[in-house]
């Protein structure tokens, strides 16, 4: 039998949910995205970066509680600027459009090494609502009561990346002193790449070489000389002949 007991003016009746809606709110999953991203376009490199995808696709698939909401992959492009990377930046237009609800990373030295654009990120992300999981260092943006730790972490993935690119350049440079260079001869005229790996003259196109030279000595500007070329006939690099085919500009 049942009873009518008044309700106060104060109070706000919440009907109860359906079975349906309760079914759908128990069974709800979660939309989770990937973000990988490699450095540099060496082989190695290229592997890893395809293990990434494979990886983040079966470890997202493989949980029932989630559904997968894209794998976003930079490759070779480097982690300290986001402006140039492509896929990241999808990523998080989809975030703010409401379409991911949780960010899987390998590492924040993978999501980003500019400590400040990391924090800017996470921070916004956290406001949607949307975490960012980082396997490495074992981190739930959503549960942190602290930036210090990604501060910490942004800063040293930082530091790593600004250190290799002196690295790089030091060696370039200790290289160059020691008289190692790498020539790029393939499409240079007058030079082939000797067996020891060093430019070798080669006299016929050496002699177009000096032309050119004798030319811009006389006074003639490079539009007027890539013009004689043509004009005269002389091969370029590639062995072209005929006026027609023959396309020397101010730039070849």
């Amino acid at each position: 039998m049942s009873r009518n007991i008044p309700i106060a003016d104060n109070v706000t009746v919440i009907p109860a949910l359906s079975p349906t809606e309760i079914k759908e709110r128990k069974y709800k999953q979660i939309r989770v995205a990937a973000y990988c991203r490699v450095s540099t376009d060496h082989e190695e490199q290229q592997n890893s970066y395809q293990v990434q995808i494979a990886y983040y696709t079966d470890l997202i698939n493989s949980n029932p509680e989630w559904t997968l909401a894209g794998i976003f992959a930079d490759e070779g492009i480097s982690g300290t600027q986001t402006k140039n990377r492509t896929q990241f930046n999808k990523m998080i237009r989809k975030c703010k459009q409401k379409k991911i609800d949780l960010v899987l990373c390998k590492s924040i030295s993978r999501f980003a090494r500019n400590t400040i654009d990391c924090l800017e990120y996470i921070r916004e992300l956290k406001l949607l609502g949307i975490g960012v999981m980082f396997e490495k260092e074992n981190i739930n943006t959503m549960t942190m009561n602290s930036e210090f730790i990604i501060s910490l972490y942004g800063s040293f993935a930082q530091a790593e990346s600004e250190s290799i690119s002196k690295n790089v350049t030091w060696g370039v440079e200790k290289s160059f002193k020691e008289g190692k260079v790498k020539y790029s001869l393939d499409k240079m005229l007058g030079f082939r790449s000797g067996e020891d790996g060093k430019p070798i003259i080669v006299e016929e196109e050496a002699e177009t070489v000096r032309y050119i030279y004798k030319l811009y000595l006389d006074g003639l500007s490079l539009k007027r000389i890539a013009r004689r070329l043509r004009e005269e006939c002389i091969k370029k690099w590639n062995g072209t002949t005929g006026p027609m085919s023959i396309k020397w500009t101010e730039k070849s």
